[in-house]
């Protein structure tokens, strides 16, 4: 109920004002030229000068056009608006577009884009992001690299909805396309300094101007970056998940004549930071008060075992009640090594046939993050990966984009057609590690999961027993049978065996993926009537995708195990604790019995998706259309060697599983209707759509490995068997169909009283819900059962009300030029849940997020002084909460759900999750030239 009178309150004090349109009142002009059309566009568009939302000059569709006149839904931010904000990446352009949101995990490197409440999570660098993000032209492989502060641009546009048949690389979901200052032929430039809390220190400037005077001209751009971080670690005294980096971009533009220019581009950005931090969310060990009786649960009020497990060893829990201390505690010497590199460069050449103009967009990147860490998030050694730099993702890309474009027939027909090719080269490192507390934490896991073993603990000891323990289960005190008869030995030669495994684990797995990909694309606008158009696209994409895998790992310490601690399997309090500890500790892909094994697999994927739009044009100012697109997103390869399975036991071959790693290719299609108001003083757009999605690519953390499954329903009913504890049921045998659908409403308005002022809103309604008889792949394989509570619910990350409003009044001071600035906007979200799998403990409630500016400025922005805030209320929400890794097993949803019967009497599962930033502020000094 706290969300929607926070909703309707939000409402409420913006109805005198109709609101929504992404823009203020300052014109926003193409890089260069654009498919052979001039940057006096805009001013073209509006005789007076005085441009309104509507007026912005966007390129969604690869040719100049006002944001009123695009027949497709988008935001379009521009540098202003930004500024204004605070943001100096795409996280922050969420602030100002209702359908996008963006979050980050373990790394800043594996941030996620959602539109509409679709994405993908960025953890496991085996999946493509359903929302690609494109940075002047040229394609970013993943999210993560929208993250770097790329700064200064001319404008952001979010395309909602599939994309493909424009240009570049094609998505299911939508894109982000950013584009930064062009160089200018008129010697200028900027300069800015920012101070904050948390020792904030963000320096920023460009230089522009001719070298040869109408010919040659050129722009740098630089930004470095420095803040504490807003976690501390209680253990070393440190703090976490601060800000260290910096960015340089150099450009050249030659232009010869107004029909022909060159635009090189490079770049290069580098971070090294120590992130993310985690803290504990929630540490209680619900149990089942009722056997047999589903629906309820309790909170035992003995405490969580693996809570006492872990204290007994030295673990401490200083966010213990309070997540928003942001008091963490990480093993010493595990500290975080997130350094990133990411480098390139791009040459477009732009020529005006005069009939026909032809783009061209060659690029070359390379993404590198090292990922280092203790990812436990705790102070208790159980898992980490070493700092030896075996532990690295790097993406080499190299993309060729051609568009050739025109009009025909009078004008009455705008052709473009294309073709686009990308060779990405994919090599993750991995090295994760057993700690040293982890084999005494797995035998005491053991020993705590039954009551009458759980007194006779020990943790240092050898199998977590004391020598009375060892005596009293092997019979050997008087009055006292062996506690598991004659395998009682055997059992605890096991366990001692167990705790001996310390600092093992993976030197060396390398997964090398390459994929290939090209699609010849065309998208063309019919002007049917002088009001009535007609839009036709059509995309063929190939893409290709091999891998090859090699592992190397020291745990020689469980070779044994599966069978000295088999009989344990058979107690019914022990079965399923002892059957996760050997599938983690013990199975052939966490030892050495995978060495010198290798796989390696190749499949390929190609469709053809489209686009058909009609648009029309009643009177000047107001435009509607219906459209239909279908969208593709390809297959590919879960790097997660778990997810093996059975294929890397001794003696067991090896190529029959390699494909188990596959996932299969997203497809969607997509509807939507929309009309679009624009007048100088007020602009409104509204668009209904709906996306539906079929194999959905899902990747889950179930607090042991990633599991990848695409979400497809059963065109037969499963009877429920989509949300039962077992991974046998709920196999389709029929057809397959959508699995995830996306419906609702945006809502976008602006309001210009004055040149001075502008008041903006936005609000959308996305009802992004997984369907009902759900499997998990295209062949129909049950759902894993972890994710029964998603049929029938709303997609995770996804909230279903979004709101986001600013307000800015530039007033003139005196008559020498002076303004002053007061600006605020805010973001009001929904409830959602911020885990794959749904589980309450992760649930979000609704929150709203402030940015305020005030600020003073001098003639023609010569000089500006800046007090600003974000996040000025200071709102505590996370980003993402998360399964703790190896700590414990079960939600509250599954004792609820299956209770004792379904072998859920216990769920002493321990949540984790990434924070949001909290209040930051500074003073910033600015001056342009």
């Amino acid at each position: 109920m706290r969300t929607y009178a926070t909703l309707l309150s939000t409402v409420a004090c913006l109805a005198a004002c109709p609101a929504l349109a992404q823009e203020q009142t300052s014109p926003v002009t193409t890089n260069a030229a654009v498919d052979g059309q001039s940057n006096t566009a805009a001013a073209q568009a509006s005789p007076t000068g005085e441009l309104g939302a509507g007026d912005i000059v966007v390129t969604a569709t690869r040719r100049a056009e006002r944001l009123a006149d695009v027949p497709i839904s988008i935001n379009a931010v521009n540098q202003e608006s930004l500024q204004n904000s605070g943001a100096t990446d795409i996280r922050g352009v969420a602030q100002l577009a209702p359908s996008l949101s963006v979050s980050s995990t373990g790394s800043e490197a594996n941030a996620s884009a959602r539109i509409r409440g679709i994405g993908t999570v960025g953890d496991n660098p085996g999946l493509e992001s359903s929302v690609v993000t494109f940075i002047d032209g040229v394609y970013r492989s993943r999210t993560g690299s929208g993250l770097n502060d790329i700064g200064e641009i001319e404008r952001v546009e979010v395309l909602r909805g599939p994309q493909g048949t424009l240009s570049g690389r094609n998505s299911s979901a939508g894109a982000i396309n950013i584009y930064t200052k062009a160089p200018s032929f008129d010697f200028g430039g900027y300069g800015e300094a920012t101070y904050g809390n948390y020792d904030n220190v963000r320096l920023a400037g460009a230089l522009t101007g001719p070298i040869v005077k109408d010919l040659l001209a050129f722009r740098v751009d630089g930004v470095y970056a420095k803040r504490d971080g807003f976690y501390r670690d209680v253990i070393n005294n440190t703090d976490f998940n601060d800000r260290n980096r910096y960015f340089v971009r150099g450009q050249l533009l030659l232009e010869p004549s107004s029909d022909f220019s060159v635009r090189l581009i490079g770049d290069y950005t580098r971070r090294d930071e120590k992130c993310c931090g985690a803290v504990y969310v929630d540490l209680r060990e619900k149990i089942d008060p009722t056997p047999g009786t589903p629906g309820d649960f309790a909170i035992n009020p003995a405490g969580n075992r693996i809570v006492q497990v872990m204290q007994s060893l030295g673990a401490v829990f200083p966010s213990a009640g309070d997540p928003y201390n942001r008091r963490i505690a990480q093993t010493p010497g595990r500290d975080y090594s997130n350094i990133t590199k990411d480098y390139g460069g791009s040459a477009q050449v732009d020529w005006n046939f005069g009939g026909a103009a032809l783009t061209s967009i060659t690029a070359y990147r390379e993404y590198k993050s090292f990922g280092a860490g203790d990812f436990d998030y705790g102070n208790l050694d159980l898992v980490y990966r070493r700092d030896d730099g075996n532990a690295f993702r790097r993406f080499r890309t190299f993309t060729q984009e051609l568009r050739l474009n025109g009009e025909a027939f009078g004008d009455r027909l705008n052709w473009l057609v294309g073709g686009f090719y990308s060779n990405e080269k994919l090599r993750v490192a991995d090295n994760i590690r057993f700690g040293t507390d982890y084999g005494a934490f797995a035998a005491c896991r053991v020993i705590a999961s039954a009551n009458p073993l759980a007194a006779l603990r020990a943790p240092r000891q050898p199998g977590c027993l004391s020598a009375t323990g060892r005596a009293v289960l092997s019979g050997l005190v008087p009055g006292t049978t062996p506690a598991f008869g004659a395998a009682t030995g055997t059992i605890l030669a096991g366990i001692d065996r167990l705790s001996t495994l310390s600092d093992r684990g993976g030197i060396r797995d390398n997964y090398d993926q390459k994929s290939e990909s090209y699609a010849f694309f065309t998208h063309n606008v019919f002007k049917i009537t002088d009001t009535l158009s007609l839009t036709g696209g059509l995309r063929w994409t190939k893409e290709t995708k091999s891998l090859d895998a090699s592992f190397t790992n020291d745990n020689t310490v469980c070779a044994q195990q599966l069978g000295n601690l088999a009989p344990l399997l058979a107690n019914p309090q022990l079965a399923s604790t002892v059957a996760g500890i050997l599938t983690l500790s013990c199975t052939g892909n966490s030892s050495s019995t995978i060495n010198g094994k290798s796989i390696s697999d190749k499949f390929s994927n190609d469709e053809f998706t489209g686009t058909a739009v009609l648009s029309w044009k009643p009177v000047d100012r107001l435009m509607t259309y219906a459209s239909y697109s279908r969208g593709f997103k390809a297959g590919g390869f879960n790097l997660d060697k778990s997810d093996l399975g059975l294929a890397y036991l001794p003696q067991t071959t090896l190529a029959p599983n390699a494909a188990a790693l596959r996932f299969d290719p997203e497809t969607v299609n997509a509807y939507e209707i929309g009309l679009k108001y624009s007048s100088r003083p007020f602009t409104f757009n509204l668009a209904a759509f709906r996306s539906d999605f079929t194999n959905f690519q899902l990747n889950t953390f179930n607090g042991t490995n990633f599991i990848v499954q695409n979400l497809s329903s059963c065109d037969d009913g499963l009877n429920g068997a989509d949300k039962d504890n077992s991974a046998a049921t709920g196999r389709c045998t029929s057809g397959v169909g959508t699995g995830v659908r996306s419906q609702g409403v945006e809502l976008e308005a602006g309001f210009y009283p004055a040149r001075s002022v502008a008041i903006t809103m936005g609000y959308t309604l996305a009802d992004t819900k997984v369907r009902r008889n759900i499997v998990g792949s295209a062949s129909g394989e049950p759902l894993d059962p972890a994710l029964f509570l998603l049929p029938g619910a709303q997609m995770p990350l996804a909230p279903r009300n979004v709101i986001t409003t600013s307000a800015s009044w530039t007033p003139e001071i005196g008559s020498n030029g002076m303004s002053a600035l007061f600006y605020i906007d805010q973001r009001t979200s929904s409830d959602y849940n911020t885990g794959s799998d749904n589980f309450p403990e992760k649930a979000q409630d609704g929150f709203t997020v402030v940015n305020a500016r005030v600020g003073l400025h001098g003639r023609d922005d010569l000089w500006a002084i800046e007090v600003w805030a974000q996040n000025l209320l200071n709102q505590d929400y996370q980003q993402v909460a998360f399964n703790a890794p190896f700590q414990g097993a079960g939600s509250q949803a599954q004792v609820q759900a299956f209770g004792t019967a379904g072998g859920f009497a216990t769920a002493n599962q321990v949540f984790t999750s990434y924070l949001a930033e909290p209040r930051t502020y500074g003073l910033t000094v600015r001056t342009r030239f």
